[in-house]
């Protein structure tokens, strides 16, 4: 019987292929040099693994195109299913619908990709997932040392969690690579050379029109009863969440929870400050001097979370992957200089051309765009006043919020539209690497959304000076886009998948089929899901409610109290679009919120200068520097850097890591550091052992009889008597 019938199955991937367009370059992907038992042991390993089991539970999907040729589909058959040795994945595949099935249910070229879990614990060790030992010390995972980690048992069913088992299937995928092939199959328009991904080739063009993982419906429900189900004040079931979603998505939740009730001290202080002490500003320094050191010491303090929870998830001592080209990379088939390998080449001369010279003046020209809007909202907020003060009705007082509103949906409008002309000017840039392309976004983005949300907000406090409107505008705009993102991201997208799923399950009981139809229904409901794109509308979002609350605290504390009942309900929303919403993500791992953390930690140093010039601005101040302006200016400047430099002392003063994470991470590099030694000298005895038994050889043949032909070995042999001569006999 074969090894793998003897395992318990993990559930397959769905691929998606649609009609193929022009050809898009994608990137290869390093397959890693797995530092495993041995190359020979792996092989022999991973020859009794079954990739025929016609059943198994699926854990990803692969759809393809109506109209793709059956050569295409044997061809990627059989590559998916082919022995490691023989350049495959050696993952087991099959269709969703069988022969019988597709006479009855309607035929979605839809296909299913699993592993047995000994191929998916090879796997692990391949993509080098970090577990927990036996002995509490998180260590890279190996086969051949399996059963001294932590959890590990017989059946070994949940040693991977299942956003790991789709993150090694997807790593397999991807690292399919071409190698005798020129070209896919059917499709003579798309080249192929060696060591190019398939999987990014059939993707870009358009043979493949998605890969997405399948929901667990069991583990899904009890995750969401645990979750946002039930309405309550409780934490959240991070390490759950890490399970089901992976590390990257699980971060963004813990922060989301974190800066949450890292707020509520914030919106306690700012309370009574609103209600009692509205219009004494100088009493604000205590609540603007307070802000300052709690925006410093949250993003501290998070870091050290954050690594006590990616040192528990074990991707804090993660190793990183030599990075591949981007999918959407495209250039002149040329030498990697590094890898040695033919890759897609492109002049960086030409990518600053394209920076510099197209994207940097659009930039620019949006921001121009974005003053202009803003200036018309002021016309607005003029003539709504104006109007006020003629009539003095309660209509027109309540008129006055109305510029405030509308600027606030053309806020949110404005920056929808340009992330979508980011995103397109980043891609043309042709950036080769994933995080060029989301560094170069990220910081095109932000600059945009800064401006866009709090230019209106910087004019108003120094050049209309006027706190009044300040505090209107700064409590209009934060409310308004806070409903916004709360219904176009979450409940408007679950109402409209509703609906679809209805429309569904109508159609499936329509055809009366007497198969079991629950998974094919599955299926078609998660692959017209909406994709998500990821965390970073999601972090952008909360900085920029940093942003509200930080910059002008000194003259809306209240804003602070908004934040935190928006984020209560934001939880329980992003929740419900995760499970319910979006197709289920891929895992990636994490090991910290990235350049966020720097995005953060510059904006509460933007909130030093903006609450010391406001102070410095307040009647009360000025009123204690009657005579010289100039007196009023240089202390502000001194304080304000008094207060920088006592953030720059509190974050060098809390440590990234806390000790005990910091004690465990050098003890696993010098673990590391000691089995390096120790290979280093197995190697030099090996080699001395080996140059001993050739000495031995030489001395052998040496002794050997005079008569015996063997020149070659006597004219090496020295004779005694003739000191360091060697001569012939």
């Amino acid at each position: 019987m074969e090894l793998s019938r003897l395992l318990p199955l993990r559930a397959p991937v769905i691929i998606r292929v649609g009609k193929p367009h022009p050809e898009a370059p994608g990137r290869a992907i390093l397959s890693p040099d797995s530092q495993i038992v041995s190359l020979s042991k792996m092989k022999g390993i991973l020859s009794t693994v079954d990739t025929c089991e016609s059943s198994f539970t699926p854990l990803v999907v692969i759809e393809l195109a109506q109209d793709v040729k059956e050569e295409t589909k044997e061809w990627l058959k059989s590559r998916i299913i082919s022995p490691k040795k023989d350049g495959g994945a050696q993952l087991l595949f099959r269709p969703l619908l069988n022969k019988y099935e597709k006479e009855t249910l309607e035929n979605q070229n839809l296909y299913l990709v699993g592993a047995s879990n000994i191929r998916l614990l090879l796997g692990a060790e391949a993509v080098g997932l970090v577990k927990e030992c036996t002995d509490g010390a998180m260590r890279a995972f190996t086969y051949r040392t399996r059963h001294n980690f932590k959890g590990f048992h017989g059946n070994n069913d949940d040693f991977l969690t299942m956003a790991e088992c789709q993150f090694i299937i997807k790593h397999e995928l991807e690292n399919l690579r071409a190698r005798d092939e020129k070209m896919i199959p059917g499709y003579p328009q798309a080249k192929l050379y060696p060591g190019k991904s398939l999987m990014r080739r059939l993707l870009t063009s358009g043979i493949v029109t998605q890969v997405f993982p399948l929901h667990d419906t069991e583990a899904l429900k009890k995750l969401e009863d645990t979750w946002y189900t039930r309405f309550a004040l409780k934490y959240q079931p991070i390490d759950s969440i890490r399970g089901y979603f992976g590390e990257t998505i699980a971060l963004y939740f813990g922060f989301l929870e974190y800066f949450t009730f890292a707020l509520i001290p914030m919106a306690v202080i700012g309370l009574p400050y609103y209600l009692f002490v509205w219009e004494d500003y100088d009493k604000y320094v205590i609540f603007a001097s307070f802000n300052l050191i709690w925006s410093t010491v949250i993003l501290e303090v998070w870091k050290r979370g954050c690594a006590n929870m990616t040192y528990r998830w074990g991707t804090l001592v993660m190793k990183r992957q030599f990075e591949e080209p981007r999918p959407g990379f495209h250039g002149v088939l040329g030498i990697n200089s590094v890898t040695g390998r033919e890759e897609p080449v492109y002049s960086s001369y030409k990518r600053q051309l394209r920076t510099y010279l197209v994207s940097l003046p659009f930039v620019c020209l949006c921001l121009y765009f974005s003053l202009y809007v803003m200036m018309i909202y002021f016309d607005m907020e003029d003539w709504a006043l104006s109007l006020h003060e003629d009539s003095g009705s309660e209509w027109t007082s309540l008129l006055l919020y109305v510029p405030s509103i509308v600027y606030a949906i053309v806020i949110e409008i404005m920056n929808r539209l340009y992330r979508y002309a980011a995103e397109f000017l980043t891609s043309w840039e042709n950036h080769r690497l994933e995080s060029a392309y989301q560094n170069h976004l990220v910081l095109k983005v932000l600059v945009f959304n800064f401006l866009n949300c709090f230019a209106s907000l910087f004019y108003i406090a120094f050049v209309l000076k006027d706190m009044k409107l300040l505090r209107q505008s700064l409590a209009t705009l934060l409310i308004t886009s806070q409903i916004l993102n709360q219904v176009v991201e979450s409940l408007l997208p679950y109402w409209l998948q509703r609906k679809y799923c209805a429309r569904v399950k109508r159609k499936v009981r329509a055809l009366k089929s007497d198969v079991d139809t629950t998974l094919y229904e599955q299926v078609l409901l998660e692959k017209e899901m909406g994709t998500y794109l990821g965390t970073f509308d999601d972090y952008l979002e909360l900085f920029l409610q940093f942003g509200y609350v930080s910059l002008f605290s000194c003259v809306y504390p209240l804003a602070a109290a908004f934040a935190v009942l928006n984020n209560f309900t934001e939880v329980n929303s992003d929740a419900l679009k995760m499970c319910r919403v979006f197709k289920r993500p891929f895992s990636e791992p994490s090991a910290s919120i990235g350049v966020w953390q720097l995005a953060f930690e510059t904006m509460s140093v933007i909130s030093v200068v903006t609450n010391c010039a406001l102070i410095g601005m307040s009647p009360q101040v000025n009123a204690v520097f009657p005579e010289s302006k100039t007196d009023l200016v240089l202390i502000v400047v001194a304080v304000e850097h008094a207060l920088l430099a006592l953030k720059f002392i509190l974050a060098f003063a809390i440590p990234d890591k806390p000790r005990h994470i910091q004690m465990k991470l050098a003890r696993l590099e010098f673990e590391s550091l000691e089995a390096l030694k120790q290979q280093q000298m197995k190697l030099v005895a090996e080699s001395l052992k080996e140059e001993s038994q050739e000495e031995e050889k030489e001395a052998a043949a040496c002794r050997m009889p005079a008569t015996l032909p063997q020149p070659e070995l006597r004219n090496n042999c020295i004779t005694p008597g003739q000191g360091g001569d060697a001569s012939l006999s």
